[in-house]
């Protein structure tokens, strides 16, 4: 593969996870100046500013993991899956926003992040078969949906 390849496959997957996250924020700021501000949250939930900067990184990092396993090859049975994977976590990931903020439906959006979680670990576990750097790079990432989905099932519980 060609420098120019690389640097295209580099750019489009931090842009294609960062895009996700655009069309999720597409959902939650409609509802965040009024529909959340009057939901009931516990304790733990975070000051609304620590989202976007995290979630910045968060799709940064899985950028780079896409681009890790992208860049193996995609003639590679292992990668295939593993992009699958990818992906279909990644429309978890907006389908989320969808759910909780678009919806407004904590329950719903409770549901459907414990199907991401799932898909988040496996798609770590199939990463981990081309790149462990890029299944280590997704981390964070499932860590921080693993505090969410405490989070989203507190949110549903305080708010019947």
């Amino acid at each position: 593969m060609s420098q120019k390849e690389n640097i295209f496959r580099f750019l489009s997957s931090i842009i294609i996870c960062l895009l996700a996250g655009a069309i999720g924020s597409i959902f939650t700021s409609s509802s965040l100046e009024s529909w959340y501000l009057l939901l009931e949250k516990p304790t733990f939930n975070p000051p609304s500013w620590v989202f976007f900067p995290v979630w910045t990184a968060l799709y940064t990092l899985m950028g780079i993991s896409l681009f890790l396993v992208w860049e193996k090859g995609v003639q590679e049975k292992e990668v295939r899956v593993g992009v699958f994977l990818f992906g279909v976590q990644l429309g978890l990931n907006i389908f989320w926003s969808f759910l909780f903020f678009g919806m407004q439906s904590p329950y719903l959006a409770f549901l459907e992040i414990l199907l991401l979680w799932l898909a988040i670990l496996l798609t770590a576990i199939q990463f981990w078969k081309v790149s462990k750097v890029a299944s280590y790079l997704l981390i964070p990432y499932f860590l921080w949906v693993s505090f969410a989905v405490l989070l989203n099932y507190q949110i549903w519980v305080l708010n019947p």
